[in-house]
């Protein structure tokens, strides 16, 4: 399964097609891509890292861990995510990773959890394919025509709205939210291979 991302709107999975390798997948949906105009524009990468409590600060209450995502993305190369299970999401600046070195008695990298997806960038009047639809900030207000852009390739593949617009229908979309459905779609993808995460519950 191939990340899909519908940014500035819907990050989404797009599933292998049948009887397709994850590479003709890919080749396929460019290709459509292509046909409707939409032009290369570089290249992009988002990364996440879990970090789970240390077990020094949990205490002997038998407390749960909580876990921290700390994420990069490419379109926005000056600034790093963490998100908290459950909780807000910070942007900092890069250094945060540094920061993250110098927390290490209170979160610990979870083994084997860094996960990234990458790929072309494409641009297609004012939709950014990754998808940005450019000139709205209100996602809630232009959901219909994404939705529509996304159809007109993606077919019955389409994702229905994302979770974090949840009871935010006015609200202007941030950064911030792009990054918290990466995360939603990268512990998917981890569920999915099964890949155990040492340290986490």
């Amino acid at each position: 399964m191939r990340p899909f991302l519908l940014e500035g709107g819907s990050v989404s999975q797009m599933p292998v097609a049948e009887g397709k390798s994850v590479q003709q997948t890919v080749e396929l949906l460019t290709r459509k891509l292509e046909m409707l105009g939409a032009e290369k524009q570089g290249t992009f990468c988002v990364d996440c890292e879990t970090y789970h409590t240390a077990a020094s600060t949990l205490g002997s209450q038998g407390q749960a861990g909580k876990l921290m995502y700390v994420m990069h993305n490419s379109e926005y190369p000056l600034s790093c995510f963490a998100l908290f299970e459950n909780g807000p999401c910070l942007v900092a600046d890069t250094n945060f990773d540094v920061l993250m070195v110098k927390l290490k008695g209170f979160f610990q990298s979870a083994k084997a959890s860094k996960i990234e997806t990458r790929g072309t960038r494409y641009q297609y009047c004012d939709f950014l394919v990754k998808v940005e639809y450019g000139p709205c900030v209100v996602a809630s207000d232009c959901w219909s025509l994404l939705l529509e852009f996304l159809q007109s390739f993606l077919g019955s593949h389409t994702p229905g709205a994302p979770t974090v617009f949840g009871n935010r229908h006015d609200a202007v979309y941030s950064p911030a939210d792009t990054m918290v459905q990466y995360m939603e779609l990268f512990n998917k993808i981890r569920k999915q291979q099964q890949v155990p995460v040492a340290g986490i519950r």
